[in-house]
């Protein structure tokens, strides 16, 4: 599936979309679930481990903050991801917050002819020290490739064998910042006093 490379605005002068230059792993799966469902369940983080081959834990920091526990047998590494951008039904960008942050990503959701939804991820990886002389080999990007493969594959087979997604957040974020539907309304400098 080619990606459409957009100005990063849409018609109301919004910043939207922060689309990846350089694209080291891109996977693409077909559900047979309408996107509203795909993209609310996907929004429902902490049920990643019941899928995930590698994902064991996810817990929720701050509106756009999580973090993350992944590994394979005894092996486990925690780190925080930012959500930079998400537009319920379409786009989610992340970005990994480590002091030297080690991958990007992005997911979009389309609708497919038969109703269903085409998930695309792209991530970047960016590796430091000694990993970042492995992550020059083909193999280490195929391999990379494979797994987010599989991740797709398990979360296809989650979500079909639901039906329909146990939870949803329909906000939007905006460079990090959760964007409100109704601005809050100013606050008073002067003391509320109790009234009765």
């Amino acid at each position: 599936m080619a990606h459409e490379e957009d100005d990063g605005r849409t018609g109301g002068g919004v910043t939207r979309r922060r689309p990846l230059r350089e694209q080291h792993v891109e996977e693409t799966v077909e559900v047979a679930v309408p996107v509203r469902t795909a993209y609310n369940q996907w929004t429902q983080f902490k049920t990643f481990p019941r899928f995930s081959a590698v994902v064991r834990d996810v817990e929720q920091v701050r509106p756009a903050v999580t973090a993350w526990t992944i590994g394979y047998g005894p092996v486990r590494h925690r780190f925080l991801v930012e959500i930079v951008e998400q537009d319920p039904d379409a786009y989610l960008a992340w970005r990994g917050l480590e002091q030297h942050p080690t991958h990007e990503g992005e997911v979009e959701f389309q609708p497919t002819e038969s109703g269903g939804t085409a998930i695309t991820v792209r991530m970047l990886l960016r590796p430091h020290g000694a990993v970042k002389v492995l992550i020059r080999s083909p193999r280490v990007t195929e391999l990379a490739a494979r797994l987010v493969r599989g991740e797709l594959v398990s979360f296809k087979h989650f979500i079909e064998g639901l039906g329909q997604e146990g939870g949803a957040w329909r906000g939007t974020i905006r460079n990090g910042r959760v964007q409100h539907d109704t601005p809050e309304p100013p606050r008073s400098r002067v003391a509320q006093w109790p009234v009765g």
